[in-house]
């Protein structure tokens, strides 16, 4: 029996997980929901006749999903999920799982609760080329230094995205959140404090809120890590793809030279790239010189951005199906969002904030 999905939000990550569902045999979706016409061209994109809706509600008591695929911007995102999970239904959510560190947790709560099935969109996760840049990171040595950034020049449709997410988070928080849960896996050690800074560079977002953000994060087991994030048309694009990894044994850097290229840092499809991985040994002779030359691993076909949603909505199946233990999913997207909250509160009151 197939599952039946309603998908929520049909912007660009709603648009591919939507053709993902339409993709796997094992999916129908039973219902588009969206207030505006958006939903209206990715029904033509599937094929046509999908039942439309303006109201998520409404959709939801007409079409009893069996599971609800939440792509809106986050200040929905927790209620939609609890009301999606007291219907019966399975949930697959686009991070970040709340717009709250409370929200979060009330979402895991209801999902464990109704015995449902809970997957957030880490799409970086679900990355081969990331999965191997997270495995070379753990074998570096402690303490680690991580550097990672992407800031965006977003201007057009992107910078009225940008500025939609910004009336309830910052970029550090939104964007941040996946680099977060990337320094957590190859440290695998718990935060001990947060420091972080922010600018406010345009009057077109919230007066609380800031379009630039750089983070700093000190591990129990001595690591550290920075990140930061910026978007709007003001941005640079030098240095604006930093992915780089630092241990006693040597370092690893992803070097994506058509991804980090200048004109390419609003490009959705970029931002998950990798194309190489740069690995550097720290061995060397009795004459300080290094013992082994560096290495390259090329990955020449990386999924592209549709086919790692589709790889999410696998998961997603396959936790459905085999009824798979999520509690560490969750648990460890509940955590970054913790963590990148509490740069936030950094941010706005300029004093580190102890974990």
């Amino acid at each position: 029996m197939k599952i039946r999905v309603l998908v929520v939000g049909c912007g660009n990550m709603g648009s591919s997980h939507a053709l993902a569902y339409h993709n796997i045999p094992e999916f129908e979706i039973c219902g588009i929901v969206s207030p505006g016409d958006s939903k209206k061209r990715l029904d033509v994109k599937l094929g046509g006749g999908h039942q439309l809706f303006n109201d998520y509600y409404e959709a939801l008591e007409s079409t009893k999903p069996d599971a609800v695929s939440i792509n809106t911007y986050p200040d929905t995102h927790e209620a939609y999920a609890i009301a999606a999970l007291e219907a019966g239904c399975h949930v697959f959510i686009e991070k970040p799982l709340a717009d709250t560190v409370e929200g979060a947790e009330r979402v895991a709560a209801a999902a464990k609760k109704h015995n449902k099935k809970l997957v957030i969109g880490y799409i970086l996760r679900v990355h081969p080329s990331w999965e191997k840049f997270v495995e070379i990171a753990q074998q570096l040595g402690k303490p680690l230094v991580m550097r990672m950034n992407l800031n965006q020049q977003s201007h057009g449709i992107m910078w009225e995205v940008h500025k939609n997410l910004m009336k309830s988070l910052s970029p550090i928080v939104d964007c941040g959140v996946h680099y977060i849960d990337v320094m957590c896996q190859m440290t695998r050690s718990k935060p001990v404090w947060v420091s972080a800074i922010g600018a406010k560079m345009t009057d077109e977002i919230p007066a609380d809120n800031y379009n630039y953000g750089q983070l700093q994060i000190r591990f129990e087991d001595g690591s550290v890590g920075w990140y930061e994030a910026g978007w709007g048309p003001m941005m640079s694009e030098t240095a604006f793809f930093v992915k780089d990894v630092i241990g006693p044994k040597g370092c690893v850097s992803i070097v994506a030279k058509d991804a980090g290229n200048a004109g390419n840092s609003d490009n959705v499809d970029a931002h998950t790239k990798t194309e190489s991985l740069k690995i550097h040994y720290a061995d060397m002779d009795d004459a300080n010189n290094f013992t082994k030359k560096d290495d390259w691993i090329d990955f020449k076909d990386e999924p592209d951005h549709n086919e790692l949603c589709k790889r999410e909505q696998l998961f997603f199946l396959n936790a459905i199906q085999k009824n798979t233990d999520l509690s560490d999913h969750i648990e460890d997207a509940v955590n970054s969002l913790r963590i990148a909250f509490a740069c936030d509160e950094s941010v706005k009151t300029g004093e580190v904030v102890r974990m």
